[in-house]
């Protein structure tokens, strides 16, 4: 709690001055912590922004954090403030703090003083110096369910976006597009390199035994017959998946579908012989 809300609450500065005397509560910078043990992770939070002032709100990677985003969490604590806003140098309290000018369209916070997740994101995107990770975050908030592909893109055209512009815009496009994973992307951004048709992501296919098949990418060649792409990420090479796979792709290529399989790396590496099999395959 701030000083003023534990007066607030009832409590007197002889008392606070004798608890933390005591070694019973002990204080954050200017957070007084009601107990003497470490911090967990949302009482470094709330701690974070007592110190930062009450106009502070979490953003980044910690709001995404706070918001549910899964396999994103980074050790400090992000804050946005306005500009002016001086960053507390506190030990054991580590906050990169953000300032803005533009407070105004910094956007709500929710009630836990956290900005939007939108906005959030893409103040998280500046971190990487390359924009596949950035691509990545952002698909992995639709992935997760909690944001959606227009909502992303008004923020990445928001003045809050100052990195990597361009690269979000076109990642945002093929995951309203059906793309739903960073090699997936990574995928969408070949086929635009070389020129090839725009795939269709995530194409729907039942097999002989009517059962629903997904598939990362595919084209109506013009035969008729069906062109079909996967992407395998790291987790496909488990035993647990690999069969599961191999048994999948079988019953496709039974229903006359041809499969072409792409490790996730080779897109990057190897991206000449990925377009030349795929030219090959498609008649091109």
């Amino acid at each position: 709690m701030s000083r003023s809300a534990l007066y607030a609450s009832g409590v007197s500065q002889n008392r606070l001055r004798a608890q933390l005397a005591a070694g019973r509560w002990q204080l954050c910078g200017r957070a007084v912590v009601l107990h003497n043990g470490p911090l967990p992770r949302r009482q470094l939070w709330d701690a974070a922004l007592i110190n930062v002032g009450p106009r502070a709100m979490l953003t980044g990677f910690t709001a995404a954090e706070h918001l549910g985003l899964r396999g994103w969490v980074r050790n400090w604590v992000d804050v946005l403030a306005p500009a002016g806003a001086t960053a507390p140098d506190v030990a054991g309290l580590p906050i990169r703090l953000h300032r803005t000018r533009l407070w105004q369209v910094a956007g709500d916070a929710t009630a836990y003083r956290c900005q939007a997740l939108p906005l959030a994101l893409v103040i998280a995107a500046r971190d990487f110096d390359s924009p596949r990770p950035a691509c990545g975050l952002m698909a992995a908030a639709v992935q997760q369910r909690l944001a959606d592909a227009p909502a992303l893109l008004r923020a990445v055209q928001s003045p809050h976006c100052t990195r990597h512009r361009p690269s979000l815009r076109a990642a945002l496009g093929d995951i309203a597009g059906g793309s739903q994973a960073l090699s997936e992307l990574d995928f969408a951004a070949l086929c635009r390199r070389h020129r090839l048709p725009a795939p269709i992501k995530q194409a729907v296919r039942l097999d002989g035994m009517g059962r629903r098949r997904y598939l990362d990418a595919s084209w109506r060649r013009r035969d008729g017959r069906l062109i079909g792409v996967e992407v395998d990420g790291a987790l496909h090479l488990r035993p647990q998946h690999w069969w599961a796979d191999q048994q999948r792709q079988n019953e496709l290529v039974l229903d006359d579908t041809m499969i072409l399989r792409f490790p996730s790396f080779v897109l990057r590496t190897e991206e000449a012989t990925v377009a030349r099999q795929l030219r090959r395959a498609l008649w091109l």
